[in-house]
């Protein structure tokens, strides 16, 4: 029987040949994730342009009805902004929340104020299947002389299942005179 003692420095050798081994997995699988998820794909040149993603979004949006203080209408989550698990990205969630909060606020807001975005909080309750219809309502919860807050539900058309609750926070800014 020997009374073998690991010197300190084996064992930091050991320690840190492990957290380098494990590093490159790490490395690995995330450069794996990032393939399937279409990293280093070129983006069209015609997609290249100033406002193209405003554009691109509103094209799934049909407005239902407008009027003070609310919003109403459909999103069609077609495979474009779709993610890989065959649901209505997240991302794609948001931009919809800032697009239809913004809409909603603007119309309780004077033309002589700026909005600011302050803050988007969204609970994502289910996911929405490709091809399915959404039933998206945006009302204003609260609106004064500095600060206007608006809700977006979001609703799968087919079953009334809800999706997604968000709310936005708009601060109220004079518009600055140079």
């Amino acid at each position: 029987m020997s009374n073998t003692v690991a010197k300190p420095s084996s064992i930091a050798e050991t320690v840190k040949s492990s957290k380098e081994s494990e590093a490159e997995h790490v490395s690995e699988e995330t450069l794996l994730f990032f393939g399937l998820v279409g990293h280093g794909i070129p983006i069209p040149e015609e997609c290249n342009t100033d406002g193209f993603f405003s554009h691109f979004l509103r094209s799934f949006i049909n407005v239902h009805h407008i009027q003070r203080g609310q919003i109403s209408c459909t999103i069609l989550a077609k495979p474009p902004i779709s993610n890989g698990f065959g649901t209505l990205h997240g991302g794609a969630v948001g931009s919809f929340v800032e697009v239809l909060a913004t809409a909603c606020a603007r119309t309780v807001v004077a033309e002589d104020k700026e909005l600011f975005l302050g803050e988007i909080s969204i609970s994502y309750l289910s996911g929405t299947p490709v091809n399915e219809e959404v039933l998206a309502n945006a009302s204003v919860v609260k609106s004064g002389r500095n600060l206007t807050v608006v809700t977006v539900e979001f609703k799968l058309k087919k079953t009334g299942n809800l999706l997604y609750i968000t709310h936005a926070t708009f601060y109220n800014m004079p518009v600055a005179s140079l």
